[in-house]
């Protein structure tokens, strides 16, 4: 093993927690069973992590074994950065044909002929994604493995969700993406977050939503010592009202643990009492942000509770309902950006 291959494995080492580092490595494969045994999981991380960079060593294992470690924890652990999702237009007629193994070709022929020295691992996960692991390198350098681009994508839908991917970088990954998928464009869908499994259900609509009815069902009465029926009644059928228009906005049942909104504003100021800023000719500029550790359960909870008015405004109810947590707000209303931000580096 070389020094760059020694770097990456003390550090993946390093991120993955000691109790989940058997599991790991027994799905890995790459250790015989007395080499796995003779781990002593009870040791310092410091103590683990040497035993096993002897044991690689021991058995020849190169850079492109590191890195099947590396995919398995991500895989197991999505949650490891911040994800963006991405949206595939206008498919061509054999879009929905693609299999894995033309994929996977045709991905990477077409990568490694927009740059040089890039190298790419595809693997298919149990729920019929397929991840892909990208490490970049250029005309003059060889491919980064400490810095990896992840991008994962369901042959049967145009959703793709990537993440640690640089401006650079984009536009090969997109064109590469457009190619090997049969579509013609791909357009950033304005909706990310930390945790993969959110962003692409809230994406997929694959929660449970509630559509409008007009006889919603009264909530179940906490105290049923009431001394008032009447108030009882009109308490009940308030809360029940409350509760329907909450669900309708956001959704029933558990919610994608969305963690923030960014709201842009780009709308006139206006307040008669300041002539300075409301006559100015060029839009007021803002960024409001709503965070949460699950954004869509807060929001409903404040309608279904009081806190927050209903109907639900459309500023809000527009995250379910586009998919989306990013959106650029105009004197015309809400609306999705129409700019691609830029992702982080």
């Amino acid at each position: 093993m070389d020094e760059s291959t020694k770097r990456l494995l003390q550090r993946l080492i390093r991120r993955i927690p000691t109790q989940m580092l058997r599991t790991t490595l027994d799905k890995w494969g790459r250790l015989t069973g007395g080499q796995l045994h003779s781990m002593d999981f009870t040791q310092s991380k410091w103590a683990l992590t040497e035993k096993l960079l002897a044991i690689c060593e021991e058995n020849e294992l190169a850079v492109k074994h590191i890195t099947e470690l590396e995919m398995i924890y991500i895989i197991d652990n999505p949650n490891q950065g911040m994800w963006y999702a991405f949206q595939l237009m206008d498919p061509e007629d054999d879009a929905h044909s693609v299999e894995l193994t033309q994929f996977k070709e045709q991905f990477k022929s077409h990568l490694r002929e927009l740059i040089r020295h890039v190298s790419v691992k595809i693997k298919k996960h149990t729920d019929e994604a397929v991840w892909i692991r990208i490490a970049w390198g250029d005309t003059f350098s060889r491919p980064n493995h400490m810095k990896p681009t992840y991008v994962v994508h369901s042959l049967q839908t145009p959703y793709v969700f990537v993440t640690s991917l640089t401006s650079k970088q984009k536009p090969l990954l997109s064109q590469a993406l457009v190619l090997s998928t049969r579509y013609q464009a791909i357009k950033d869908a304005n909706l990310s977050g930390r945790k993969l499994t959110a962003i692409r259900d809230l994406l997929m609509r694959q929660y449970h939503q509630v559509f409008p009815t007009r006889y919603p069902t009264p909530l179940a009465e906490n105290n049923p010592a009431v001394s008032n029926q009447h108030i009882e009644k009109e308490q009940a059928e308030s809360a029940a009202n409350r509760l329907q228009a909450a669900c309708e906005a956001f959704g029933g049942g558990m919610l994608p643990q969305l963690q923030s909104a960014v709201y842009k504003l780009e709308t006139k100021f206006r307040d008669h009492s300041n002539k300075t800023m409301t006559e100015r000719e060029e839009p007021f500029r803002c960024v409001v942000k709503f965070a949460s550790t699950n954004l869509l359960e807060s929001l409903r909870h404040c309608a279904s509770s009081g806190i927050a008015s209903t109907p639900v405004t459309p500023l809000l109810s527009s995250i379910p309902l586009k998919g989306k947590n990013y959106f650029v707000i105009t004197d015309n209303g809400p609306g999705p950006s129409s700019q691609m931000r830029q992702p982080q580096k």
